[in-house]
């Protein structure tokens, strides 16, 4: 996964398509709405709102890690178990938008998860 910040293709290829409020589901189950989104190009991710699931805390996934997206339900697939989004780089909302911090979520979500 060498760009982290594109969607894969045929996801998401309608771009003026709002995915904001959507139901965001890992591989194994929900785990919150996306709460806000970026489809600039090279440069696309989601801000997802976690809810109850990690006491509010928000987190960003790289569009790399979508997918499907159904309009229809108004839901967004990931590539990713819960638990890898749980542990993902620390959401602040001052800084999400760094290019260090975005770097390291790239990073953690750009490797292969079957590796240690």
């Amino acid at each position: 996964m060498s760009q982290p910040w594109s969607y894969r293709d045929g996801v998401n290829s309608d771009t003026s398509l709002s995915l904001i409020g959507f139901d965001v589901e890992a591989t194994d189950g929900k785990i919150g709405s996306v709460d806000e989104e970026s489809n600039a190009v090279g440069d696309s991710y989601l801000v997802v709102d976690t809810g109850f699931w990690i006491f509010g805390k928000k987190v960003v996934l790289p569009a790399s890690t979508v997918t499907e997206v159904d309009p229809q339900n108004k839901k967004v697939f990931l590539a990713r178990t819960k638990e890898e989004i749980k542990n993902a780089p620390e959401f602040d909302e001052a800084t999400y938008t760094d290019p260090g911090y975005r770097e390291q979520v790239g990073d953690y979500y750009g490797r292969d998860p079957n590796l240690p």
